[in-house]
């Protein structure tokens, strides 16, 4: 077919279908390029709007532009222009649906409806050592307080054995639709949050099982369900924190993270600035159902408290009875497939957001976790009932959980609840020297 007949049946698509077009051969994509096609979008998409204009006001724009600068510009420019501003206008719309914060967590209020308005949604990647790669969309999700967790199940997973890693990806359409809801068919973005090692899934990340799977946890936030009898991938599950969760899943790349703009410390000429004025969110859920949603403020320490590289805040004190919280309900884990579902006892997810003294998040993460028998026998009040410990460590901290085992009332109560922050963290994020 003669290029220009391509052209001119090119000029009718929308900026989407131009793109897919130019997929096709290498002689699709030079004509899909055409600055004159590009312009007319260009032009219809971001002129100015005003209600005095005539209807064809767009099309007289587009065409003095096109004589005046399309010849001398080369092929594709006016194409690069139109998807440079497409994510520009997206990065704003971020900026402002984002900017009102909740006082309470310090996370932005509208965290949920940027989810639905940008059409957000996840996907991971599995990579043979082969090189060969497997996409799956996720196939539910659940949206709690400060953090969405999302699953993926079905009947077609690769073998086990011949994976090698794990791409968590944020998937958007390439251009946002203000007034049509985006579809699964149209052309998407991939922004990567975070890739896993699968040859990690060994006895020391392995942090519960049941009669059918076991359950191993992958830094950051990721669990990997596996049957036990065929040692095949059953689930994966991700936990994602909201702070940041929208940027990083819009505004990275296929093969780079989104990284997080650089933090300017404050200053303060408390002498021990970084210590003081803390404020903690911390939940534990499953499957939809909360076992413990606390808020601590005015948390402090000392500079006595600085040891082996950490601040120790104590949230809860072990030996102040009147600060013992119980846990609501039955912990475990809620997880399901296709076919079957299941619990595993004692497993589930904690959401932490710890504030500084400004209001500002300072260390947040969604994992999950699993309560185990201490290996040395606790301080505590021990005939209460058998003692559990939670513990979660990352390169900017740690949270050690102490739980009692109350058998009349079949419940479990947090007897000690401490964090211990890195002190590089804190010189980093405060400006000090500690």
């Amino acid at each position: 077919m003669p290029s220009e007949i391509l052209l001119k049946i090119f000029s009718y698509l929308d900026a989407v279908s131009l793109l897919c077009a130019g997929c096709v051969s290498r002689r699709f994509y030079h004509l899909a390029n055409d600055n004159f096609i590009w312009i007319r979008i260009y032009s219809t998409a971001f002129s100015p709007t005003r209600s005095n204009w005539k209807v064809n006001s767009v099309e007289k724009i587009a065409v003095s532009v096109s004589f005046l600068s399309v010849q001398d510009k080369e092929a594709g420019y006016w194409k690069k222009e139109y998807i440079t501003k497409q994510i520009a206008s997206v990065k704003a719309a971020l900026a402002d649906i984002l900017k009102p914060v909740n006082p309470y967590t310090g996370l932005p209020v509208k965290t949920k409806e940027a989810l639905r308005m940008f059409g957000l949604g996840w996907t991971i990647i599995l990579k043979e050592k082969s090189g060969k790669e497997y996409i799956m969309e996720h196939v539910d999700l659940s949206v709690n307080d400060t953090s969405v967790t999302v699953i993926w199940y079905g009947k077609n997973w690769p073998c086990l054995a011949s994976l090698s890693t794990l791409d968590l990806c944020g998937v958007t359409p390439v251009f946002m639709d203000w007034y049509k809801t985006p579809t699964k068919h149209r052309l998407r973005w991939h922004s990567l949050i975070a890739k896993y090692n699968l040859s990690h899934l060994t006895v020391s990340t392995m942090i519960g099982c049941d009669r059918l799977i076991r359950i191993f946890c992958l830094h950051p936030g990721l669990l990997v369900g596996v049957w036990k009898k065929e040692e095949e991938l059953a689930f994966v599950m991700a936990n994602l924190h909201f702070h940041h969760l929208v940027e990083r899943s819009t505004l990275g790349s296929a093969t780079i993270p989104y990284e997080l703009p650089p933090h300017s410390p404050f200053l303060d000429d408390s002498p021990e600035y970084g210590l003081h004025g803390y404020q903690l969110h911390v939940d534990l859920h499953s499957g939809g159902v909360f076992y413990l949603c606390g808020t601590f403020r005015n948390l402090f320490t000392k500079k006595g408290n600085i040891e082996n590289g950490h601040v120790k805040l104590i949230v809860i004190h072990l030996k102040n009875n009147r600060e013992h919280l119980p846990l609501i309900g039955k912990v475990g884990l809620s997880w399901k497939t296709d076919i079957l579902d299941g619990c595993i006892k004692s497993c589930s997810m904690m959401d932490v957001t710890l504030l500084d003294e400004h209001g500002k998040p300072f260390w947040c993460f969604s994992s999950p976790v699993c309560m185990r028998s201490p290996a040395t026998p606790a301080d505590g009040p021990s005939f209460l009932g058998q003692t559990y410990s939670v513990d979660y460590v990352d390169a900017e901290g740690r949270v050690h959980v102490e739980l009692v085992w109350i058998r009349e009332t079949e419940e479990y109560l947090i007897v000690n609840l401490v964090l211990y922050l890195s002190i590089a963290k804190i010189n980093r994020w405060f400006g000090t020297e500690y």
